[in-house]
């Protein structure tokens, strides 16, 4: 009782965060995947693009631990390469939503009137475009690219971003300490950047974590049409997209990236509900 009196908004969300022991063993298992993506792969010998000519679609082995390709190379590499791939898309592009969205929803819900019409008007457009014709307008003037995907998926994925920070900014700038700041002086910029974004962050914060797994499905898809990553690079998706092809022969080709990308995708949302939980301001 006497660790909570005390305590920050912020540090009583960590501390009901901590109870939630499906959301602990999610955001556990997730550094942990992120931890075999980034240094696994020292523990095999193989490289990416290495081809073991006697060994080519075999089952999992002591020389291969996740089995080879039809290329003959080490799926166990290429896994977790893949996996670092696909959580830099993840993480990259919701980040790139998170700060569009949130300066722009912040800015149309504090100013309002005319401005806030335009500037959500705006977006209503942008989300009417096909985003697959955007994606493909994208790669055939700036060619086949990892960053044309986060420049793709984030230019779509902060347009919910910003709806949500500008309906929490329409609540939050009637409150009494935004009209203590217009009272003491302070310019719209300040008042956005001290009083309204960081009051907008818990609600953000969650939609973030439970955009990274629908950007990932997005990626995913592009990938599945060819449009996503690209050779010599690869991605859990592109994995699944090869395995899939030789599902009935290979099984193992399938079920160590699509097992990789399913417990990744389990652990976001579980994380998501914990911090949506911690962070609800009814419990504060």
């Amino acid at each position: 009782m006497s660790n909570t009196l005390g305590a920050s908004p912020w540090q009583k969300a960590w501390q009901r965060l901590r109870t939630n022991k499906a959301a602990m063993l999610s955001l556990i298992l997730l550094v942990m995947i992120s931890l075999v993506c980034i240094f696994g792969g020292w523990l095999s010998p193989w490289e990416l693009d290495d081809i073991d000519w006697d060994n080519m679609a075999t089952a999992p082995s002591s020389q291969h631990f996740f089995g080879t390709d039809a290329n003959g190379r080490d799926l166990f590499v290429r896994t977790l390469q893949g996996g670092q791939v696909s959580l830099m898309v993840g993480l990259l592009a919701t980040a790139v939503s998170f700060i569009i969205g949130i300066l722009y929803g912040a800015t149309a819900g504090y100013l309002g009137g005319k401005t806030d019409a335009v500037m959500m008007r705006l977006v209503d457009v942008l989300y009417a475009l096909p985003f697959m014709f955007f994606v493909i307008l994208l790669t055939v003037y700036f060619g086949r690219s990892i960053w044309l995907i986060f420049i793709a998926i984030g230019a779509v994925e902060w347009l919910t971003m910003a709806r949500i920070v500008r309906g929490q900014t329409l609540s939050i700038k009637s409150r009494a300490y935004v009209d203590a700041a217009i009272i003491g002086g302070a310019s719209s910029f300040t008042i956005i950047r001290k009083h309204i974004i960081p009051n907008t962050l818990g609600a953000v914060i969650v939609f973030a974590t439970l955009t990274v797994p629908q950007v990932i499905l997005f990626e995913s898809f592009l990938s599945f049409l060819g449009l996503g990553v690209q050779e010599p690079m690869t991605s859990w998706e592109v994995l699944i997209a090869e395995g899939a092809a030789q599902m009935e022969s290979s099984s193992w080709m399938l079920l160590f990236p699509a097992g990789f990308l399913a417990v990744t995708l389990f652990c976001l949302n579980f994380l998501g509900d914990g911090l949506r939980d911690a962070l609800d301001p009814k419990d504060q």
